[in-house]
């Protein structure tokens, strides 16, 4: 799905929330001790590849960086090369392209990570979604890790939909991005003014990320979809975008669509909080059995709506 430009965090010209990591990072940077190997974890949609970008900007553009106002200058060739992926310093690798990765994908992965760089600096290797990475990929970004390098250096965003395999953690300096319930709600709100959105999730009872909650929000509104509306009929629609799309933010969508419900359902009737929870575990548990294994749609709804319509 085509989704604006301020939805790549590649392009997000300021920096919330997470000031205090990206002022930790740089000083680090500044006394030339930034760790070889970085892991940032968290929520997914929390700021953690925004505050990434903002490091290369400012490692790699530092005049250009407006430091008082932590905002990005898109006036820049760095800024033109780095957001169409040629800045030959910053190689960028995403969990969804190394799901079903072959033997010759992973040597590939390593020469390219090897090569000489044009620019006489530091190189920096982003691994974005790195728990969506195969056994044989992590294996041998293992390896890639453990050699010694002196201008290499690995950034893995954790987004934490799956557990990372410990050899891997215990050879990164973890950070974990953690918002404070005040955070989320003041960037969610700078965010929404500054992109005018039109708001139609509360972001209080929600409990988004920021990031979610602005993807979410622009889809429901894109898609003419109310959360008021009929369970089953929302999970069918959104089921249907990603079955045309394959786009990873419906499976996110679903499973928020999905905890919305069955936590409304428990708030507005407390009597019945067992059998919700009930409810709400077997839905979980058959929607990822549908993802995990390509299961009929129409299967999984007629399933679902015998649960919870006809008990």
């Amino acid at each position: 799905m085509t989704l604006p430009d301020f939805f790549d965090s590649k392009k997000s010209s300021n920096l919330y929330g997470v000031l205090d990591k990206f002022n930790f990072l740089r000083e680090l940077y500044q006394k030339n001790k930034f760790p070889n190997v970085l892991m940032l974890s968290g929520k997914k949609g929390s700021g953690k590849s925004t505050l990434v970008n903002h490091l290369m900007f400012y490692f790699f553009d530092k005049d250009n960086y407006n430091l008082p106002t932590n905002e990005i200058s898109k006036k820049t060739v760095f800024y033109n090369q780095f957001t169409n992926d040629i800045f030959s310093n910053i190689i960028y690798l995403l969990g969804s392209d190394f799901k079903n990765t072959k033997i010759e994908d992973i040597r590939n992965l390593k020469k390219k990570i090897f090569k000489s760089s044009i620019l006489n600096m530091s190189r920096y290797i982003i691994l974005d979604d790195v728990e969506l990475f195969n056994n044989n990929s992590l294996n041998a970004l293992l390896k890639i890790i453990e050699e010694p390098t002196i201008s290499n250096y690995f950034i893995l965003i954790n987004n934490e939909s799956k557990p990372v395999i410990e050899t891997i953690k215990s050879r990164c300096l973890e950070i974990k991005i953690i918002l404070s319930e005040k955070q989320r709600l003041n960037t969610i709100k700078s965010l929404i003014k500054k992109h005018s959105v039109n708001s139609i999730i509360d972001p209080i009872s929600t409990h988004l990320s920021p990031g979610n909650y602005l993807k979410f929000n622009y889809i429901l509104n894109e898609k003419n979809i109310s959360l008021d509306d009929d369970f089953l009929k929302n999970l069918g629609i959104l089921l249907n975008l990603y079955k045309k799309e394959k786009d990873i933010i419906y499976i996110d969508m679903i499973l928020f669509l999905t905890d919305n419900y069955f936590n409304n359902l428990k708030n507005n009737n407390s009597s019945i909080n067992a059998k919700v929870i009930e409810h709400k575990s077997f839905v979980f548990e058959n929607i990822n059995k549908f993802f995990l294994y390509n299961l009929n749609q129409n299967a999984l709804l007629n399933t679902i709506n015998s649960k919870i319509n006809n008990e």
